[in-house]
């Protein structure tokens, strides 16, 4: 792999392992849903795909063709796929740098809040007015709680009252840093200096893959 692909592959990746190993550093929990968690890990592999499979894929004649724009329907036909994906998902929030005994307190007081007939199972959640049935799972070594539909009979107005009662609640949280957060901090600088030692000393092969690429 030359060096213009390498730093496709791995750019994408370092800013999102960055990106986690902030909110996981951070004194403060972080809610995302699951479509913008599948999103984000989407753009994270995007440059692994590009000169991975779509790379390898990719008909000479289509290059000859539409030259460079065809990187660019490339990229358009890669962002509707993950955006089908995402939507195609089961619901989910994401909850980063929190626990489930931190995180049950909190979400008790929203449900009281949003819907009186909440039922509760075990760590399985109704709540009926809503059309919400969702269950709870931990990663107590990654710090981190996801409240998951149990069915496909969602209402969607109805994760998003949720989320919107949740993240009210966590506003006001804090909650210790996650030691989790060095490692990814550590991935995403190695990654990163990876890219920065093939731009510095090998600038003159960088460009030249950024045109043998593009075919110009």
């Amino acid at each position: 792999m030359d060096g213009f692909r390498l730093c496709l592959a791995l750019g994408p990746l370092t800013v999102y392992l960055l990106l986690l190993a902030w909110i996981n550093l951070s004194r403060r929990p972080f809610l995302v849903s699951g479509a913008r968690d599948l999103a984000a890990l989407g753009v994270a592999v995007s440059g692994m795909v590009l000169v991975g499979p779509i790379e390898l894929l990719l008909p000479e004649q289509a290059i000859y063709v539409y030259k460079g724009y065809v990187w660019l329907l490339l990229l358009v036909m890669y962002s509707l796929c993950v955006s089908l994906a995402a939507l195609l998902s089961r619901q989910r929030l994401t909850i980063y740098n929190f626990s489930l005994e931190q995180l049950r307190p909190l979400l008790a007081e929203a449900i009281d809040e949003i819907e009186p007939e909440a039922r509760w199972a075990g760590t399985c959640l109704s709540l009926p007015k809503l059309r919400v049935e969702l269950h709870l799972e931990s990663s107590p070594a990654l710090k981190n709680v996801s409240l998951v539909a149990t069915g496909d009979e969602q209402s969607f107005a109805g994760w998003r009252r949720l989320e919107q009662a949740l993240r009210a609640r966590l506003r006001q949280a804090e909650s210790p840093t996650n030691a989790w957060g060095v490692v990814l901090a550590f991935g995403s600088f190695v990654l990163a200096a990876c890219i920065g030692w093939q731009v510095m000393l090998h600038p003159q092969a960088v460009t030249a893959g950024f045109r043998e690429m593009l075919r110009m």
